[in-house]
């Protein structure tokens, strides 16, 4: 029996959820003889491969890079998966979006405390006008709203997909969705 693609991936957020998923702990082990973890910010692959079974996604949607990138990972995958309230709502890296992309850039690179005070032009991607959650681009298939999830609900949520069912979060996560 060939083992399950799962990946997963972290647009803008803080990385709690990989962090809760880490925190599976010792059911790491388990899931490792039925999964090829075949891309994530915990491994060291650099593009994101063909044919994923389940893609978790942790964080919004901020810069054109997340959007080009959730597009094209959408492509590639069977279940798309967004982990975790920055995914699902936006949650705080949406907090900018009453203050607009200027005024963030002005007060974080262009301060007058600061020695050297001047915008990025490499390295930092070019920011959206609003900060999205996942599915405003792409379709999801699978809510799991958290911040972060719990490891116990992030595991329930692996388990029961990669048993073939649709995991059901009615009482595992306080929206009951």
């Amino acid at each position: 029996m060939s083992k399950t693609r799962l990946a997963t991936v972290w647009l803008d957020g803080c990385s709690g959820c990989h962090m809760s998923f880490l925190d599976i702990d010792d059911r790491l082990l388990d899931l490792a003889g039925v999964i090829d973890l075949v891309y994530s910010p915990l491994v060291d692959f650099k593009e994101f491969p063909a044919e994923v079974d389940v893609t978790l996604v942790e964080g919004a949607i901020s810069s054109v890079e997340d959007l080009e990138k959730i597009k094209r990972i959408r492509k590639q995958t069977k279940l798309l998966v967004s982990l975790g309230d920055c995914a699902v709502t936006g949650n705080v890296p949406s907090l900018r979006n009453p203050v607009g992309v200027g005024p963030i850039l002005q007060r974080v690179y262009m301060d007058d405390i600061l020695l050297y005070p001047q915008l990025p032009s490499q390295v930092v991607p070019e920011l959206l006008p609003q900060v999205r959650p996942v599915h405003t681009a792409v379709k999801v298939d699978i809510y799991v709203p958290g911040c972060p999830p719990s490891a116990d609900t992030i595991f329930y949520v692996v388990a029961e997909l990669l048993a073939g069912r649709v995991p059901d979060l009615a009482h595992r996560t306080r929206f009951g969705v």
